[in-house]
């Protein structure tokens, strides 16, 4: 609808793109919503409101299972972290067509691998750094991972599964507890809130 005839239902994360349209990762929808903020029109890009899964598929035919975080790269295409499922999902948004770029669905792990290969266990914030790499707060292994986007591999860049902490150190030797969301600066430095510590870390890429 538009304006205050939508609805959503727990709306976690954003991302804005250069034409005026905002996304929304509508989690206990289940969706992504786009917003037109020159109209205030609302529609649902990818998912079904309240049938929550893991297909991939174009629009309405995908299903997620509470999408938190998002990430929206140049080149059209929008990524988004399915908490409950443990995936990361890749939408092109010229079709809305859903892939799920590296994980296994309903498989909770910490393995680095390529694509179905990887897991991940509950992952939260996502950036992307502007060269082809994504970056995930993997909340449940207490890690920060990184995947290419051409490839879908996984490597674990900061922090040990299962280790938490707060203790500064490189790779995995450093702990977190329950990192959320992420800002690369452009000068090869990432910047992670560390919920659970009420800290701010730095880690140098």
């Amino acid at each position: 609808g538009i304006g205050a005839a939508a609805r959503f239902n727990f709306p976690s994360a954003l991302a804005l793109d250069s034409s005026g349209n905002l996304y929304v990762a509508d989690s206990e929808n289940s969706t992504l919503r786009k917003i037109s903020l020159s109209s205030g029109a609302v529609t649902t890009l990818a998912g079904m409101a309240g049938v929550p899964g893991s297909a991939d598929g174009a629009g309405s035919a995908a299903r997620f299972n509470y999408p938190c975080a998002l990430a929206l790269e140049g080149t059209g295409n929008l990524y988004v972290s399915d908490c409950r499922d443990s995936t990361i999902r890749k939408v092109v948004l010229a079709t809305g067509a859903v892939t799920t770029l590296a994980g296994m669905t309903g498989t909770r792990g910490s393995m680095d691998g390529t694509g179905t290969a990887a897991r991940f266990n509950t992952p939260a914030g996502l950036d992307l750094d502007g060269t082809g790499n994504l970056y995930v707060a993997d909340s449940g292994n207490q890690a920060v991972r990184r995947v290419v986007t051409s490839t879908g591999v996984v490597t674990t860049i900061a922090g040990s599964a299962r280790h938490n902490g707060n203790t500064d150190g490189t790779g995995a030797s450093a702990r977190f507890t329950g990192p959320g969301f992420m800002v690369p600066d452009g000068c090869g430095n990432l910047y992670v809130s560390d919920n659970s510590r009420h800290t701010i870390r730095k880690i140098v890429l």
